[in-house]
């Protein structure tokens, strides 16, 4: 019998000077270790929800980054390595000194950044949709386009117009799907989503990925107009203790491929 989902629970901290939104999970009996998960570039906590639900026996852990859902926007420009020190002093803020880190497309840069730059602090890491960043097999020019702004976390219609030609699978064809995401969207502020576009820019994990210690699971899509799959490969022959999971569909497989997503994390975690 599958268990019934978590509820989730949102509150503020202030990291720094700047008022954070953090949401989690705290289900009885969870494992020990938290699992602190990173979005994508200008996704807000809730896009996470439906995961985090099902994410049963763990306590699942995110926050908004500035600018983005309910965090108070910063004026500060960072680099990646300046998200995992700000990520390192969040952890410092909830008391988790040592969590499994996961990182979803964007995200999935600022994790390889973390476990590389705070390795004692990451106990196993998760990479879902991800690559090693500026140097990659691209994309095609018009995904690449569209994804350089914001736009589609502004506008509804739009978003169900190209969700089939940027996240693929499902999405291509169920356009009750595309409905569905789009309710969960908080548009980032501009300057935020800027931010993390600058974050990542000139940004590669391609010289040290071999360096990442920690037990690391790489989940993809084999499907992805964003991230095309021959980059999971890559990096699952970069990180020396990887596996590597494929999934028959696109981008967004933590949300179209739900319950296979969570049992394949589950088992690697626990």
């Amino acid at each position: 019998m599958r268990a019934a989902p978590h509820p989730i629970e949102h509150w503020f901290e202030h990291i720094g000077h700047k008022r954070v939104r953090i949401a989690a999970t705290n289900p009885d009996g969870a494992h020990p270790r938290p699992l602190l998960v990173f979005n994508g570039i200008g996704a807000a906590a809730e896009t996470l929800e439906l995961f985090m639900r099902r994410m049963t026996g763990f306590r699942v852990v995110t926050f908004d980054v500035p600018g983005v859902g309910a965090s108070e926007s910063s004026a500060v420009l960072r680099r990646l390595p300046g998200y995992a020190k700000f990520a390192a002093k969040l952890m410092d803020k909830l008391g988790i000194e040592r969590a499994f880190v996961m990182g979803v497309s964007w995200g999935g840069g600022l994790a390889q950044q973390f476990a590389y730059q705070f390795p004692d602090r990451c106990e196993r890491l998760v990479l879902a949709a991800t690559s090693t960043g500026h140097l990659m097999v691209p994309p095609s020019p018009r995904v690449m386009l569209r994804m350089a702004t914001p736009f589609r976390y502004l506008s509804a219609g739009y978003f169900r117009r190209i969700a089939g030609r940027i996240y693929g699978g499902d999405f291509r064809s169920n356009e009750v799907l595309a409905e569905r995401f789009s309710r969960r969207m908080v548009p980032p502020s501009l300057w935020s989503y800027v931010n993390q576009l600058y974050a990542a820019t000139g940004w590669t994990s391609l010289f040290w990925a071999h360096r990442i210690s920690c037990p690391t699971l790489i989940m993809a899509g084999d499907d992805d107009p964003i991230i095309p799959i021959v980059n999971a490969r890559i990096l699952h022959r970069l990180i020396p203790n990887a596996e590597l999971e494929v999934f028959d569909c696109g981008h967004l497989f933590l949300l179209t491929r739900l319950e296979r997503s969570v049992a394949t994390i589950s088992k690697f975690l626990d």
